[in-house]
């Protein structure tokens, strides 16, 4: 005879919140409330990335993030890695090495047209630095995203509030030494691909 299989588990996934800390609490007390207690208590939430950048509260963000596991022990917490936050991580350094051996200037070469017109990072720490950091803190040449009809805050990715949600200003390698070690910690950690082995 089989055993009762557990009661299925509730999964939440949450995106892009891009450093917009009351939209992110808003939603948490929305689920909060609208989920059965016990099912929110236990709850599998999975975050899809893009934590920062665009909103003006990154650092908050992910002081909020960082806190989950301890205000809610029973829930699991998955982070996955967006774009933004791989920039982000590059731009302070937290980056893995490239697992071949290369070095991460060797990112550079598939995007190196647009260099000029992005305006990309150039100063202390550039060569050594991933593409995507590069162009996370650059300055944009062109002010105007055509394709949202609003200016570029900053670079390409719209970092500028998260430099300043650290208190530096945008594109400043200040921003290395701003960044607390927890969470330059998450930025490392942060995963690509998360999967759930259920038990048949």
């Amino acid at each position: 005879m089989s055993s009762p299989s557990a009661p299925p588990r509730t999964v939440i996934c949450v995106g892009d919140v891009h450093g917009y800390i009351t939209k992110l609490e808003s939603l948490w007390s929305n689920l909060q409330s609208a989920l059965p207690a016990d099912a929110f208590a236990t709850a599998l939430v999975i975050f899809l990335g893009d934590y920062n950048d665009r909103g003006p509260h990154t650092r908050r963000v992910l002081d909020f993030l960082l806190a989950l596991p301890q205000r809610h022990p029973a829930q699991r917490h998955v982070f996955l890695c967006g774009n933004h936050d791989l920039a982000f991580a590059a731009f302070v350094g937290v980056l893995p090495p490239p697992p071949d051996g290369s070095p991460f200037s060797a990112t550079w070469d598939e995007y190196l047209h647009n260099e000029e017109h992005e305006g990309w990072f150039r100063g202390p720490g550039y060569e050594g630095m991933h593409v995507q950091g590069r162009r996370w803190g650059g300055v944009i040449k062109d002010r105007w995203n055509p394709k949202k009809g609003l200016p570029y805050r900053g670079s390409i990715y719209d970092a500028q509030p998260t430099f300043e949600s650290y208190g530096v200003a945008h594109g400043s390698p200040d921003l290395a030494m701003a960044v607390p070690e927890e969470h330059k910690r998450f930025l490392r950690d942060l995963v690509w691909i998360h999967e759930e082995f259920m038990l048949a």
